[in-house]
């Protein structure tokens, strides 16, 4: 018979053991778990709707917190987060860093037990989709420490989370420039989504279990989160395909549309194939094979949104120049953004040379138009100018860079057989060097775009913010005098 020290030391060890098991152990799976009444000890192959998502530049906000309270104000993110997973049945199936994934459906997910594939299919699909909308307008009032939706929040300790990560957000705000705060220090997020059939179930050695799923649709949500715009959604073609056939992509533009008109905002004139704008990624670990996307707006006063945080990036040196440069380059096909900050220009009088950015790209047709001009370079600014508004250069940017990321390289012929040694490497000899004389055309077409015009055409708009501030303090210093 074991003494009482020997009991009281089992009993304590037992205690801990649930303490850790609770506090390290996902809730979700347990109850799953034992509401399955067992664990399930083989893989399956399932339908799962799957998300990512990454908290970009937290760098920059993080140099200005010290480690513990990075760690609280992440926690408080996530279980921001967490509960927009919670709310709408998803699983939070790990955070790595600054990026976590979840999912819905599969055997543990109580909500699609008693479904047929049609109706899990359609259900698991619009849950993902308003998850991640979710998401990014979460992450958009943890930014701002608003206190609005704390209310909806039953779970006393996420409320806790949240309020402690808003209490250091609160006193970074004090320790600087409120404008300053507001235009340096934003919280912003990137969504990716996608659907389809994986292998879910317990991966890895005894004691070290994780349940997990694995698949291209893991994959490919990721690379859809790792190529979606800053603040935005991006989604395969197959996704959006189900959210379409089920009214849920109809359904949601009528939302936003009735939300920004209500915010003032220039999206309530938004068209469906700018709020579901189709594009093309290009995979360079698949020898730039394409890959059918859709990239959603999420924010309904986007637009405004941005420009507010520009203006107030404008005197913020050159990080501050950076950041709407990076803007500009992440919204550079979004028109409704793009004219906001033009406008927005042309009230600061920040000077957007056009004449240069229709040069950088077309130096031919440029000189061609100078000649009809006499080479009147004042007044074919002035033509320039009143022809073409920023977004048409950026389209136009992009129509270049589409024609040079698009082009395939081809590859030499090996074909042939083997028919001795020596002919067989004379043939090879002369399709080698077939595909270089091919490829080095194109190769050069796509290198002098990436490394002279691409940058050429941002310095440009960087050196006119640059120009601005220097222009800016002038004036200040003058009238401190």
């Amino acid at each position: 018979m074991k003494s009482s020290a020997e009991q009281k030391h089992i009993s304590d060890e037992l205690t801990l053991r649930r303490k850790i098991e609770d506090f390290y152990l996902p809730i979700q799976l347990v109850e799953a778990i034992v509401e399955a009444g067992g664990i399930h000890t083989k893989s399956n192959e399932t339908l799962i709707a799957i998300g990512f998502l990454d908290i970009s530049h937290y760098t920059l906000l993080s140099k200005f917190l010290s480690p513990p309270e990075n760690q609280t104000v992440l926690n408080g993110l996530y279980s921001a987060f967490n509960w927009v997973l919670r709310k709408h049945g998803g699983y939070l199936n790990k955070i790595e860093g600054d990026s976590l994934m979840f999912h819905y459906g599969g055997p543990i997910d109580p909500l699609v037990k008693e479904m047929d594939e049609d109706d899990t299919v359609k259900f698991i699909a619009r849950e993902l989709f308003y998850t991640c909308v979710e998401l990014q307008r979460v992450s958009s009032l943890f930014n701002k420490t608003n206190h609005n939706y704390l209310n909806k929040i039953s779970d006393r300790s996420t409320v806790d989370a949240i309020l402690e990560a808003y209490q250091i957000l609160g006193e970074l705000r004090q320790g600087y420039a409120s404008a300053s705060f507001n235009a340096l220090f934003q919280i912003r997020i990137r969504v990716g989504a996608s659907l389809g059939e994986v292998l879910i179930g317990n991966f890895g050695p005894d004691g070290a279990k994780q349940w997990d799923v694995i698949g291209m649709p893991v994959i490919e949500a990721k690379r859809m989160e790792s190529s979606a715009p800053i603040g935005g959604l991006r989604i395969t073609a197959d996704f959006f395909k189900i959210l379409k056939d089920n009214g849920i992509t109809s359904e949601y533009h009528r939302r936003i549309k009735r939300e920004a008109e209500a915010l003032g905002s220039v999206y309530r004139n938004i068209a469906f194939d700018e709020l579901f704008q189709k594009a093309m990624v290009y995979l360079k670990d698949k020898k730039n094979a394409e890959f059918e996307t859709y990239s959603i707006q999420v924010n309904p006063s986007l637009p405004e949104s941005i420009r507010d945080q520009s203006k107030l990036l404008l005197t913020r040196g050159e990080t501050g120049a950076d950041d709407i440069v990076n803007f500009i380059k992440y919204y550079r096909g979004n028109h409704f953004v793009i004219n906001q900050l033009e406008a927005l220009f042309d009230k600061m009088k920040v000077r957007i040379r056009k004449d240069s950015l229709y040069r950088i790209m077309f130096p031919g047709k440029y000189k061609a138009m100078l000649m009809k001009h006499d080479g009147n370079e004042a007044e074919l600014r002035i033509r320039i100018t009143k022809d073409h508004k920023l977004f048409d250069l950026l389209e136009h940017l992009g129509k270049l860079q589409d024609s040079v990321k698009g082009r395939k390289l081809p590859e030499h012929d090996d074909d042939g057989g083997f028919s001795g040694y020596d002919r067989w490497m004379a043939e090879m000899r002369a399709s080698v060097q077939r595909t270089y004389d091919l490829n080095k055309g194109i190769t050069h077409q796509a290198y002098y775009f990436y490394n002279v015009i691409f940058p050429l055409f941002f310095a440009n708009i960087k050196a006119a913010i640059l120009e601005y501030q220097y222009q800016y303090e002038q004036v200040s210093e003058v009238e401190e005098a």
